[in-house]
């Protein structure tokens, strides 16, 4: 990582723990989706789950078609919000679900025929306002992380092709898959293969197929026309409406988290002690796991200063991680994290009744908003 970061903001103005979003450069990230659509006609949506700060949606509308939901809190949150086309996936409905997912969305897809065909009856009244349409599994993995592999032995993501079999396709527009996980175009064009191998008689009778997400499309290697080919490729091929979901592409590198140092103690190496918590505010360090990026740091002795960072919960293992700094780092000093707009900001939690962090946005203008600060309430209220 390049050390000499340029923010558009400086850290010591802001109150932290803080998760802090540029506008601008946002927009550089949509400008790459928005090539990719124009190239090639498909269709980008934001995946919720990956990124649902909806203070910048109008923003983000001006360039995407809509929103894909994996529950019904999600489709109605991008009804209401995005206020675009909203494609939904859950790997299984209750009645209750889907009935509020079918009033919500336009692509309501299902993870079994079992699911479609026992409810039929709730469907039938939504033929004519929403298309429908079956995940699958190709059975070809690329995730590097078993974690996150919807293809491995055992999935409950997707239907093999021979489920297929006796199946009646009539009021199906669509096939769905997902295999990668921030990954590039070579990984899509592998799928792709697995994929055609195994579904082109059904793909000829779809309307549309989704690609799912995983698509690393504005990280800084990734080949952009490799992908338009593969889609223009596969329109030429099939004559079908194409969506992809790279709901982490929409907001990589978009992002901070901003953090103090409160206390730095010593137990054979120096402890520094943060204002948040890694559990709480940055739970996929623990769970991909990795090891964030922090402006201006190297690894653990590759520069002058080595410290262990940790979180403020009762945790044992609430520990960022072991870096190194050039320069000692001071009690009320403030520590920059990378790449931290997608992901972690939807899966922070207040464990230990830590306060969530407050969502900021740096405006194309440098202006600092300060879009949400969490409170008691917002802790006291999600128990009772």
């Amino acid at each position: 990582m390049d050390r000499k970061i340029s923010l558009n903001f400086d850290p010591l103005n802001l109150p932290t723990p803080s998760f802090v979003v540029d506008e601008e450069l946002l927009e550089n990230n949509l400008k790459i989706i928005d090539y990719v659509q124009k190239k090639t006609g498909s269709k980008v949506l934001l995946a919720l789950k990956a990124f649902a700060m909806f203070s910048v949606f109008p923003l983000l509308r001006k360039t995407l078609f809509g929103i894909c939901a994996s529950t019904a809190n999600e489709a109605r949150l991008g009804r209401e919000m995005f206020q675009k086309e909203v494609h939904t996936f859950q790997t299984a409905y209750n009645e209750s679900d889907l009935k509020e997912v079918l009033d919500l969305s336009d692509h309501v897809i299902f993870n079994s025929f079992n699911q479609w065909n026992s409810f039929q009856k709730i469907i039938k009244p939504y033929l004519n306002k929403v298309e429908f349409g079956i995940r699958v599994n190709p059975e070809h993995s690329e995730s590097p992380v078993p974690l996150y592999d919807p293809c491995a032995r055992y999935s409950r993501l997707g239907v093999k092709i021979d489920r297929f079999k006796g199946q009646n396709l009539k009021n199906l527009s669509g096939l769905h898959f997902h295999t990668l996980c921030e990954q590039d175009s070579f990984a899509l064009e592998r799928t792709l293969k697995a994929f055609e191998g195994k579904f082109k008689n059904i793909i000829q009778e779809m309307k549309w197929i989704n690609f799912g997400g995983g698509h690393h499309i504005t990280r800084k290697d990734y080949n952009v026309d490799h992908l338009c080919s593969l889609i223009n490729n596969f329109k030429e091929k099939y004559n079908k409406t194409v969506y992809l979901e790279p709901g982490e592409a929409i907001a990589l590198n978009a992002g901070f988290f901003v953090t103090t140092v409160l206390d730095i103690i010593e137990n054979e190496k120096k402890i520094a002690i943060l204002d948040s918590s890694v559990p709480c505010h940055l739970p996929d360090v623990i769970e991909m796991p990795y090891r964030p990026e922090i402006a201006g740091s190297g690894k653990h002795g590759e520069l002058k200063y080595d410290y262990r960072l940790g979180g403020q919960s009762c945790l044992a293992g609430d520990i960022l991680g072991d870096y190194s700094f050039d320069n000692e780092l001071k009690i009320g000093g403030r520590l920059v994290l990378m790449d931290m707009a997608h992901y972690t900001m939807v899966k922070m939690n207040s464990f230990n009744g830590i306060k969530l962090p407050y969502i900021i946005l740096v405006k194309k203008n440098k202006e600092i908003e300060i879009i949400k600060e969490f409170d008691y309430f917002d802790f006291k209220n999600r128990l009772s």
